[in-house]
């Protein structure tokens, strides 16, 4: 049965999210990446040390965090693996690495406060957006949060599955420390340039397949939602993702664009300074607080997509073993 961790932990995580109980009584696994990092970073990392010194702190920091939850998951699938029905106790445990509900929540949530207010759109999308949200408009709220739920579908939840379908939980706890790690560390700043720069690869490496298996996903979903198209889905991922400035994250948004005939990317502001990044797709650019619900059909879609992908996966893998 253990086949079926990954379509049951999506389903379950899909519906329950990570419970509040648990986030109060015990924090959530990333938030514990998180605290083994900073602890990581200000162990080894000094100013003073050349570049090449700093760059092999980031690898010795992420050989050790790696290392580290690599082996306790290690353990604790040994562990399940010896009891009854433990492995619905694995899948329990690799369900708070996937982040459906949680970011169709905080994506819908944008969408209802631009209802009541462009202030209030502002406040919402600034928890899920690192860019300066205070003198945003209608339409950039709008964007970063269709861009955060596009980039989120192949990071957030695409990408953990891929990792856990191949090498069970170690696999997914390994993609979810990297993730949370990149998300710290892997910065083109003065501080983290270097010794984030372990981090910064490594997470391109890890989400080059899930990427692109996000925009076929993506795509397929485009069947079964009314006005939707494939075809440009496709084509615009192909001709616009390699414009963005991550190796990965052109890709869902390039592809979320054109199925639903928007124009994402352009120019937004971090810390008070401009950045320009280049349009995915070539639609409607004025976009409002309903074409945040457009692309959150999309993205169930999408879901139910994966969903089936992995009973797929499942099935023939339980007829290949018996």
């Amino acid at each position: 049965m253990h086949v079926f961790i990954a379509p049951l932990a999506l389903m379950v995580e899909r519906y329950t999210g990570y419970p509040p109980h648990l986030m109060n009584a015990i924090g959530h696994p990333v938030i514990w990446f998180g605290k083994l990092i900073d602890f990581l970073e200000t162990r080894v990392d000094r100013r003073e040390r050349t570049t090449q010194q700093r760059r092999d702190a980031g690898i010795i920091s992420m050989t050790i965090l790696l290392g580290g939850v690599v082996l306790v998951a290690l353990l604790v699938q040994q562990l399940t693996r010896q009891i009854p029905q433990g492995w619905l106790l694995e899948m329990l445990l690799a369900t708070p690495f996937f982040a459906q509900k949680e970011l169709g929540r905080a994506v819908r949530t944008v969408a209802e406060a631009l209802d009541i207010s462009l202030d209030a759109g502002r406040a919402e999308v600034s928890q899920i957006v690192g860019r300066d949200a205070d003198q945003l408009d209608e339409a950039e709220v709008s964007r970063a949060a269709i861009e955060t739920l596009a980039e989120s579908t192949s990071d957030g939840i695409v990408a953990p599955w891929f990792w856990l379908v191949l090498f069970g939980l170690p696999g997914i706890v390994a993609y979810k420390a990297i993730n949370t790690a990149d998300s710290m560390i892997g910065h083109l700043n003065d501080r983290y340039r270097d010794f984030g720069w372990a981090a910064a690869k490594l997470d391109d490496v890890v989400n080059w397949i899930p990427a692109r298996l996000s925009t076929m996903l993506i795509t397929a979903a485009c069947f079964i939602v009314p006005h939707a198209s494939p075809g440009k889905a496709w084509a615009t991922a192909g001709r616009d993702a390699s414009g963005h400035a991550s190796p990965n994250s052109g890709w869902p948004e390039a592809a979320f664009a054109g199925a639903l005939g928007f124009s994402l990317g352009g120019p937004r502001s971090y810390d008070g300074n401009t950045v320009e990044l280049p349009r995915m797709g070539s639609g409607k650019h004025e976009l409002r607080g309903s074409d945040i619900l457009r692309a959150l059909q999309l993205y169930r879609a999408t879901l139910n997509i994966l969903l089936g992908l992995s009973l797929a996966i499942a099935l023939l893998m339980l007829s290949a073993t018996g």
